[in-house]
C-alpha cells in the first residue's frame, strides 16, 4: 500500500475512534422492587428512618458525582415499568398493566367478586404481529445498536412469556444477553442451589447462563456483575460506545441473605427477614461500586453516563417484610402494587461527568417512559422512527438545569388489575394522576376520588377532595381523557360483561 494511502487509512481510523469515544457510554443500573427509602441517600431531603439502617455507600458516591431526582416515578409493578422504559410508552398506552407470567397466555390477575380481568396485553411485547394479548414497538436498545452501540443486557428482563419473541433480549436490540428471560424473579440467589437449576428442582424462575458459578459461593448479584463487566471488555478495547442494561434481580423475593453481609445486621438486632433484605441491598450497592471502579480503571468514567433507577416501590406486605404492613416505605404511603407514592416513587440518580453538575438535586417529576427519548438524545441519535407513539419526554433539560420546573405536565398511573387476593391501600383497581404538586387517586371499584398536595403532604394522609372540588374535577377529567385517548384496558364488570366506563 502506498504511503499516502496508509496515511489516509490511519487518519480515517483515528477519526472513527475519536467519534466513537465522543459518543458517551450509557449504563442503566436498574434495581427490582427497591423502595425510595431503601438506601442511605436522603431523597426526602434529610436522612430518616431506614436511611440510618441500610448500607449503600456507592449510591452516595454516585449521588456526589451527579444529580438526585427526588420525584422520579415508575409503575406499581415490574413488567409495565420495564416495557415503558424499553418503548417510551405509558403503561396505560402499551396495555401491559400487570406483571407477565413466564407461561404464555396466562393472565396473572387474581379472581375478584366484582370484576373479570381487564383486556390487558398479558403476553407483553412482540417483534412479530401484535394482537390483543401483545404489542409491537421499536426499542431504544435496537436504535442504539443500529447506530453503532454495543448493547449488553444482564439480569432480569421480564418483557414477555416463554415462547414469545419478547422473552429474549437479543430479539429486542441486545448483542449480548446474560441471564435475561421470561421470569420476573429468581428461583434462588444461591450458587449452591445453582440459582434454581438443580436437576429435578428447576422451574420457570431458574436463572440461566451462570453455570460456571455453581457451588462457588457467588451470590447471584455478584455473578451478574462479573459477567456484565466481562462483556464490556470487548467494546472498551475496540473503543466502541456501549450500552449496558444491568437489571438486577435483587431486591425481589425470595428474600435470601447474602452471607457476606448478613451477620452484622443480625448483630445489630434486626428481624431476620429485614436482615436478609438489607444484605440484598448492600450486595446491589457493591455491584454499583464495582461498575464505577471498572469505569475508572479503564479511564472511561468521564465519558460514561450512569442512570440509577428502580422499577417499582419497595415491598410492604407483612408476608414478605418484617414489621407492620405498609410501613416499610415511610414517609411514603404503602408500597409495591399501590398507586400511592410508596408504590411508584423511586430512587433515581444520574451521573455524567462534564454534562451533569456534581452534587445537584432536582424536584422536577420524571417518569420511567422518559428514559427512552433521553437515552437516545444522550447518544446523539435523532430523526429516528418508531412503530409506537412515544409518551416520554427527555429529561436532558433537567440535567442541564436542576431548577427546571414544569407544573403543566401530567403523570398517569393505571392499574386496572387485581395484583393480590385482598385489596390494600391503593392496591388493586386504582388509577392516579399528578400535575404539579397535586395528585388525584381514583378507586375504580366505587369511583371514589382522593386529592393530595404532595408538597405539603408527601404521606398522602390528608384527602382534600371535598375541600377542593374544582381541582379534583379538573384532574379527574385530565385522567379520564388520557385513558380514553390511549384506549387503556379497563376491568370488566361481572354484572354486565362489559368494560368499566369512566365519564
Amino acid at each position: 500500500m502506498c504511503k499516502k494511502c496508509m496515511l489516509l487509512l490511519f487518519l480515517a481510523t483515528i477519526s472513527l475512534a475519536t467519534y466513537a469515544q465522543e459518543r458517551p457510554n450509557i449504563i442503566v443500573f436498574l434495581v427490582d422492587d427497591m423502595g425510595w427509602m431503601d438506601n442511605t441517600v436522603p431523597f426526602s431531603g434529610k436522612k430518616q428512618g431506614f436511611n440510618f439502617i441500610y448500607h449503600t455507600p456507592n449510591m452516595e458516591r454516585l449521588a456526589a458525582k451527579g444529580m438526585i431526582f427526588t420525584d422520579a416515578y415508575a409503575t406499581p409493578v415490574c413488567t409495565p415499568s420495564r416495557l415503558s422504559l424499553l418503548t417510551g410508552m405509558n403503561a396505560a398506552h402499551h396495555g401491559v398493566t400487570n406483571w407477565t407470567s413466564p407461561r404464555k397466555n396466562q393472565p396473572t390477575d387474581n379472581a375478584d367478586s366484582m370484576f373479570l380481568p381487564a383486556n390487558w396485553r398479558y403476553n407483553g411485547i412482540t417483534t412479530g404481529k401484535p394482537d390483543r394479548t401483545s404489542f409491537a414497538a421499536t426499542t431504544y436498545p435496537q436504535l442504539l445498536k443500529d447506530n453503532g452501540y454495543f448493547t449488553v443486557h444482564a439480569g432480569k428482563a421480564h418483557w414477555g412469556p416463554m415462547g414469545t419473541t419478547g422473552a429474549n433480549p437479543r430479539n429486542l436490540g441486545y448483542v449480548i444477553n446474560i441471564s435475561g428471560h421470561a421470569a420476573g424473579h429468581p428461583q434462588s440467589y444461591l450458587s449452591e442451589e445453582f440459582y434454581g437449576n438443580k436437576p429435578g428442582k428447576n422451574s420457570a424462575q431458574s436463572v440461566p447462563d451462570l453455570e460456571e458459578y455453581y457451588n462457588t459461593g457467588t451470590f447471584l448479584t455478584e455473578a451478574l456483575t462479573l459477567e456484565a463487566l466481562k462483556a464490556l471488555e470487548f467494546p472498551v478495547n475496540q473503543q466502541q460506545p456501549f450500552y449496558l442494561n444491568l437489571a438486577h434481580y435483587a431486591v425481589h423475593a425470595p428474600i435470601q441473605g447474602d452471607d457476606r453481609y448478613l451477620q452484622k445486621y443480625i448483630d445489630a438486632g434486626m428481624d431476620i427477614r429485614e436482615a436478609k433484605y438489607a444484605t440484598l441491598l448492600e450486595g446491589m450497592d457493591k455491584s454499583l461500586g464495582d461498575v464505577m471502579d471498572f469505569l475508572e480503571q479503564h479511564h472511561i468514567e468521564k465519558n460514561t453516563v450512569i442512570i440509577f433507577m428502580s422499577d417499582n416501590g419497595g415491598l410492604s406486605l407483612s408476608s414478605q417484610r418484617g414489621g407492620a404492613a405498609h410501613t416499610q416505605n415511610l414517609p411514603l404511603r404503602a408500597g409495591k402494587g399501590s398507586v400511592y407514592e410508596g408504590g411508584t416513587r423511586e430512587p433515581m440518580i444520574v451521573a455524567w461527568p462534564g454534562q451533569v453538575a456534581a452534587g445537584t438535586v432536582t424536584h422536577q417529576p420524571v417518569i420511567i417512559e422518559d428514559f427512552f427519548p433521553t437515552i437516545l438524545e444522550m447518544a446523539g441519535i435523532t430523526g429516528y422512527k418508531t412503530l409506537q407513539t412515544v409518551d416520554g419526554i427527555s429529561f436532558m433539560p433537567i440535567l442541564k438545569k436542576p431548577g427546571f420546573k414544569d407544573d403543566t405536565r401530567t403523570f398517569v398511573w393505571h392499574f386496572p388489575n387485581k395484583w393480590i387476593p385482598r385489596d390494600g391501600p391503593g392496591i388493586n383497581y386504582c388509577s392516579a394522576i399528578r400535575q404539579g404538586d397535586w395528585k388525584l387517586v381514583l378507586h375504580l371499584r366505587d369511583g371514589r376520588r382522593e386529592l393530595y398536595n404532595l408538597k405539603q403532604d408527601i404521606g398522602e394522609t390528608n384527602d382534600l377532595s371535598k375541600l377542593n372540588k374544582e381541582k379534583t374535577d379538573e384532574l379527574y377529567k385530565l385522567l379520564v381523557t388520557k385513558l380514553k385517548v390511549w384506549n387503556a384496558p379497563m376491568p370488566v364488570l361481572k354484572s354486565t360483561g362489559k368494560p368499566l366506563i369512566l365519564n
